[in-house]
């Protein structure tokens, strides 16, 4: 520190362009203040707000500037981070807090200060600590100093970008070389495989034309062999054809003598059982209508008597004379239970008509199964022959039906119908017997007339059945 000076009075703080005067300060009253050109480097800077914000902690709270004291409880790191612009721009304006900050390091470093205020900086002094004591004491060329220190930083920067800029190179030249040795056995690896792969698919093509070879070989004679077979089956086809047609042509001429021996085996066993039963039939209608009338005229089991012959009056022999029996109509509730006393008579049923008028409504098995068993009842109680004929061309399969005891079943066959059925049942009786067609189809009845039949509808024959 310079002796014999007179110090001015202090500026005020805060006030910029006039240099700041006291402890340190540059001599020359009323000298211009001098102004970095360039913001501080950033060591600097942060070395200015440490010893700044080191002070303000220690300071009492009425000493601190107004803008820091809401700083001054924090810690000292949490201060300078946080409040480092705000501790810059107070030390920039007020020079008297400058100062405070100051002392401290006159104390510290009471060497290094007195050598930045004389200009005599010595070489190996740190050159970021004389740019802060310089920015803080502000001597005279202070911003030289300031200025110097960048230099420094730049190139203490520049060196170690250098020395950092080396080790990388030395780093990539060190990875080269291992690249290029690990390329180098890689690429003899691959060499090797290289040649082991050429020595495969050397022999893989070897193997390849071999099996070629074979196969062409193969295929000629799987050719030649297909031709052979092919010729073969067309001469079997050829023979199995011709072999074919001669049997077909023999099965037919054997279905057709087959055929003429059954139709001639048929013929003469129907012509001689047509026969046979005709006349039997007959011949049964012509005893019971002999017995019939015999009762009828009560004729005695003998033709005389010897009494017979004296001669007399018998008492009112004209009450039991016969009396004329009258004609019935079809409508006649008796007309049926006459018909069914005629001898041997054969009842023939149109069976869906006689259903379908009584219960049409239900489902046709039940329809048949009611009507069979009427009927079973009424041949156990007439003893009279009984045919029920149904139509099948509503049956989609053939039907297993338990026909009573004394009563015929029969199904018309494909392409025929129960009329016609009927018909032939009319038919197939001898002339002379009695046979009665229940139907109120006006066709069935008059076709049954035509053959000698006698008609009756179907509605007696339902009023019959539910006496029964």
């Amino acid at each position: 520190m310079r002796s014999g000076t007179h110090s001015p009075p202090a500026a005020q703080p805060g006030r910029s362009g006039v240099i700041d005067s006291g402890p340190g300060a540059t001599p020359g009253d009323g000298a211009p203040a001098q102004k970095p050109t360039r913001p501080l480097p950033e060591a600097v800077r942060q070395g200015v707000v440490e010893v700044a914000a080191e002070l303000i902690g220690s300071l009492p709270p009425d000493e601190v500037p107004v803008p820091l004291r809401r700083f001054a409880r924090f810690e000292r790191r949490k201060r300078a981070r946080l409040a480092g612009q705000h501790i810059a721009a107070v030390l920039e304006k007020d020079g008297e807090f400058r100062r405070r900050v100051a002392v401290p390091l006159r104390e510290a470093q009471a060497d290094l200060v007195e050598a930045v205020e004389d200009g005599n900086v010595p070489p190996a002094a740190d050159p970021v600590r004389v740019a802060v004591l310089a920015y803080l004491l502000r001597p005279e060329g202070w911003t030289a100093l300031v200025e110097s220190a960048r230099e420094e930083l730049a190139r203490s920067a520049t060196a170690s970008e250098e020395q950092e800029a080396e080790r990388r190179v030395a780093a990539l030249k060190a990875e080269l070389a291992a690249t290029r040795d690990a390329r180098g056995a890689e690429l003899a690896k691959l060499r090797a495989e290289l040649r082991e792969t050429k020595t495969e698919v050397s022999e893989l093509r070897r193997k390849l034309h071999d099996a070629r070879t074979r196969y062409r070989a193969a295929e000629e004679h799987a050719h030649a062999v297909a031709a052979e077979a092919d010729r073969e089956l067309a001469a079997a086809r050829e023979s199995t054809a011709a072999s074919e047609k001669e049997l077909r042509r023999l099965r037919a001429r054997a279905a057709r003598a087959e055929e003429a021996a059954e139709a001639a085996k048929r013929a003469a066993r129907e012509g001689r059982n047509v026969d046979d039963v005709r006349l039997r039939m007959l011949l049964d209608a012509l005893v019971d209508a002999a017995q019939g009338v015999r009762r009828e005229l009560a004729l005695p089991s003998t033709i005389g008597r010897p009494a017979d012959a004296v001669g007399g009056l018998e008492p009112d022999r004209l009450a039991h004379r016969a009396l004329p029996g009258r004609a019935l109509s079809d409508s006649d509730p008796q007309l049926l239970d006459r018909l069914l006393t005629l001898p041997q008579v054969h009842l023939v049923v149109d069976g869906y008509n006689v259903t379908k008028t009584g219960y049409g409504e239900l489902p046709l098995a039940d329809q048949r199964s009611r009507l069979l068993s009427g009927l079973g009842g009424l041949a156990a109680q007439t003893r009279a022959e009984v045919t029920c004929v149904f139509d099948g061309a509503e049956l989609e399969a053939p039907v297993a039906i338990a026909a009573p005891r004394g009563v015929r079943v029969l199904f018309s066959r494909p392409g025929q119908t129960a009329d016609e059925l009927i018909g032939e049942l009319v038919r197939a009786e001898p002339p002379g017997r009695s046979v009665v067609v229940v139907s109120s189809d006006r066709e069935v009845a008059d076709a049954a007339r035509r053959a000698s039949a006698r008609p009756c509808p179907s509605s007696l024959l339902l009023r019959r059945l539910g006496r029964s």
